[in-house]
């Protein structure tokens, strides 16, 4: 925590809707600001089309009363996950009812989309929401595979160009080694997920950051209902800072381009995130509370006496 002292950070790729309350509160108290929460796969397949509708109205509602209520912004990016667009018969039910949700308040991407295992049917859908946000002219949020991860996160970029979608309008998302350079070179967005024993580890991002600087690179947790770690992005910007980044850097990659990249949507203004400061955990959200069974407002989140 004295590493990080007085810094601010923007997670922008975090699945709260399977997070605790505690997490919250841990996020806020390392320096937290606001946080971009992608709809995903949330470990088993959905059956029906009001399942995500119900997921949707969850991400730019509850989920973001919820963040407010730890002085957390919280934005949201909406699509089809890639895994579930292969079943077509639900996909296409998804895609009627994806513009009813991404011209939303706080939706600053369509996302995250892309490929899983790199079938016809994800092409598909990737091309089809990849139009609609071309349309919508909002960012887009690609969920590059975790297997065969270089050409798939090479498809995903040729796709998006050949639909005539600006490389700055692009955030790709998961990369590592393998992919960076190209990335960079191709002028997209680069994003990197500090995930335990799979993405990357935050050691590797420190040398990524040496290697390549920070210009479009951003670093995120995508923490969510595997083993993950709510506080990937302040721990790296204490090992940054450890390692001897460059403070400019660091505030580049875990806070700044974060807000460079989404903000093209037109739904990012900073001042807002000073808005959520001012708690109050006695509000309800369509009459339900953060608190639990008698619970007690929490209403300064500076207090570190939990009763």
């Amino acid at each position: 925590m004295e590493r990080i002292k007085g810094m601010r950070f923007f997670d922008p790729h975090i699945h709260m809707t399977s997070r605790t309350t505690d997490d919250y509160q841990a996020m806020a108290d390392a320096g937290i600001t606001a946080i971009i929460e992608p709809a995903f796969w949330l470990g088993q397949p959905r059956t029906g089309i009001d399942t995500f509708r119900d997921y949707f109205n969850s991400l730019i509602g509850w989920e973001r009363f919820r963040s407010s209520q730890f002085g957390i912004k919280h934005y949201c990016t909406i699509g089809l996950n890639s895994k579930e667009a292969n079943n077509e018969k639900l996909a296409e039910a998804v895609m009627e009812i994806l513009p009813l949700f991404i011209y939303k308040e706080g939706v600053v991407g369509v996302g995250e989309i892309g490929f899983d295992d790199q079938t016809a049917a994800e092409e598909k859908y990737y091309r089809a929401q990849l139009e609609l946000a071309k349309e919508a002219g909002l960012p887009v949020q690609i969920h590059t595979p975790h297997r065969d991860k270089k050409k798939g996160t090479q498809r995903s970029m040729d796709i998006a160009l050949e639909h005539g979608l600006d490389p700055k309008m692009i955030i790709v998302d998961h990369n590592n080694e393998e992919t960076v350079q190209e990335v960079l070179d191709r002028g997209f967005w680069a994003a990197f997920t500090i995930y335990p024993f799979t993405k990357m580890g935050n050691e590797r991002m420190v040398e990524i950051v040496k290697q390549y600087g920070s210009e479009r690179i951003m670093v995120n947790s995508a923490a969510d209902w595997g083993i993950s770690d709510p506080l990937a992005v302040p721990k790296t910007a204490a090992l940054m800072h450890e390692s001897g980044i460059d403070l400019n850097d660091i505030h580049l990659v875990t806070f700044r381009n974060a807000i460079s990249a989404f903000a093209q949507s037109g739904q990012i203004d900073e001042a807002d995130f000073e808005s959520v400061k001012d708690i109050d955990q006695r509000l309800k959200f369509n009459g339900s509370t953060v608190l639990r069974g008698g619970q007690q407002p929490r209403i300064d989140k500076q207090s570190n006496i939990i009763r």
